[in-house]
């Protein structure tokens, strides 16, 4: 657990939260979506070349049925 300057432990989920407001003030909201757009191509290229394109067009199907 972190600790704040007067002791008190700080759960992790109170930790990311302050981090992330703290990133947002120095970055602005517009960071957020930035790396997120990085993330999400990073991810989907490494599957892309894992599994092919045919992996995407199956879980498609799935989407639309139960």
């Amino acid at each position: 657990m972190v600790q704040t300057s007067n002791h008190q432990k700080m759960s992790r989920a109170q930790a990311g939260r302050k981090g992330g407001l703290t990133t947002k003030q120095r970055h602005g909201e517009e960071f957020f979506g930035r790396i997120g757009r990085i993330g999400g191509k990073k991810g989907g290229d490494t599957t892309k070349k894992r599994y092919g394109v045919e992996f995407y067009q199956r879980i498609g199907r799935k989407g639309g049925s139960k």
